[in-house]
């Protein structure tokens, strides 16, 4: 059992290593040349629905974890952009990496990762909407945010390297306990067991799922390689997909950091919306 654990732990991490590098890489050298002011003056001036479209273009091309995405948020607000378009920003960031969903195909496959992209899209956009339909802009702190000021660059390799580099030592540890979760999961747990409780038509596991991710600061990095396991020895891809929407959409961390910046009607809607989201994509995951 262990022979075959750590084969599947070296096999794991060797794979998601080598994919996340090269990804990495690619995005980075890319950003040198995407114009993120423009986009931040789209999201402010057009028709909402324009606004909302590069609202998403603007969370695929930002790479940030919950976390990181509340400094942009800050500084969005400031600028007097949408409040709806700020909040589909918000809401899709985390859950849009395009590191992330080059990894989920390579693993979990284009129609899994294709099915999660509209989904996560299209309810980032609605929920949103709803919130700013429901004034909840009033729940917005007054807050000024100073060193922000994002550089426009070109096309530099030696940048692009050292970011992957910078960004791999921030991940790596979440590579590393993705993969080791993993490869016990599928050394040391019995396929049964996970077909007979966490696999077939258990409606409640969406739910369920939903709820324990949000208190989690689990990394997309770190459950991909889980739930590849978890699938593969017959848990239900609904369950799968609300954990990793939930855990990726919020955490405690992020709730204390939106306190900072947001009224707490605001944050308890952000945590329920985050809670409806990965709840709603698991069950679409069922049906599709």
């Amino acid at each position: 059992m262990w022979e075959d654990i750590i084969k599947s732990f070296i096999g794991i991490a060797l794979e998601l290593t080598v994919l996340f590098v090269g990804i990495s890489f690619l995005i980075s050298l890319l950003q040198g040349i995407i114009p993120y002011e423009k986009m931040e003056q789209m999201m402010a001036k057009t028709h909402p629905l324009v606004s909302a479209l590069a609202a998403l273009a603007f969370a695929f091309v930002t790479p940030f974890c919950s976390c990181s995405t509340i400094p942009v948020v800050v500084n969005l607000l400031n600028k007097k952009v949408r409040f709806g378009i700020v909040m589909i920003f918000l809401f899709a960031s985390p859950v849009l990496d395009p590191t992330i969903l080059t990894l989920m195909t390579a693993i979990l496959g284009w129609k899994v990762t294709l099915i999660y992209t509209l989904i996560t899209s299209v309810l980032s956009v609605l929920i949103g909407f709803l919130l700013e339909k429901l004034h909840f802009e009033k729940q917005v702190k007054k807050v000024i945010m100073t060193g922000y000021n994002p550089q426009e660059k070109k096309l530099d390799i030696k940048a692009a390297l050292n970011e992957t580099l910078t960004l791999m030592k921030s991940v790596s540890p979440y590579l590393i306990i993705g993969a080791g979760i993993g490869a016990v999961i599928h050394g040391a747990v019995p396929t049964e067991w996970i077909t007979t409780y966490l696999g077939g038509d258990n409606w409640w596991l969406v739910p369920v799922a939903a709820i324990l991710g949000i208190p989690l600061y689990i990394r997309l990095s770190t459950m991909i390689p889980i739930s590849q396991i978890m699938i593969a020895k017959g848990m239900a891809l609904g369950p799968v997909m609300a954990l990793m929407i939930s855990s990726a959409g919020a955490s405690l961390p992020e709730i204390t950091l939106l306190n900072s910046i947001f009224k707490k009607k605001l944050v308890s809607a952000f945590i329920v919306s985050v809670f409806c989201m990965s709840t709603i994509s698991g069950f679409l995951f069922y049906i599709l």
